[in-house]
């Protein structure tokens, strides 16, 4: 009997202490080539205003793909403002390798969008995606996408 409340404490304690998932949604390319004119579209709704978030881009890719990182421009449609972001997103290195999670040929990246969590206006939010690399189609890619954690 011990035995089994102390496996439920630690459980409930160790889901205490992470983030809350939110959101999460990815595309997929069938053909694992990613062309620019493709442009994913997530939406999502925020209730909690007292809350801070960390909004993370999702990116899975072939062992193949040939750059350590990735130029995203990302176009944020809020309760009140439109703001357009290009960012560069490091997947890997030379001492390292791939710095997302793999499994045989497949890495995965969960890599924030911003520094810190932030609080999020109440209302309806459209995150809309394009690559912007030099290589259109971008090959290799598989999905895409966002996911939005809650700070506890």
């Amino acid at each position: 009997m011990n035995k089994y409340l102390f496996v439920l404490l630690l459980i409930v304690g160790l889901a205490s202490c992470q983030t809350i998932d939110i959101f999460e949604k990815t595309t997929a390319f069938k053909t694992h080539n990613w062309k620019s004119a493709e442009r994913p579209s997530f939406t999502f709704e925020i209730q909690d205003t007292t809350s801070l978030y960390k909004i993370l881009l999702v990116l899975r890719h072939e062992d193949a793909y040939n750059y350590n990182n990735i130029w995203v421009k990302l176009v944020v449609k809020g309760p009140a403002t439109v703001d357009t972001i290009r960012r560069e997103f490091i997947l890997g290195n030379n001492k390292q390798g791939w710095l997302g999670s793999g499994m045989d040929d497949v890495f995965e990246h969960r890599i924030p969008f911003n520094d810190k969590p932030a609080p999020l206006k109440r209302g309806k939010y459209t995150f809309i995606l394009q690559q912007d690399m030099r290589e259109d189609p971008l090959e290799h890619i598989m999905n895409v996408g966002i996911r939005v954690e809650k700070v506890k």
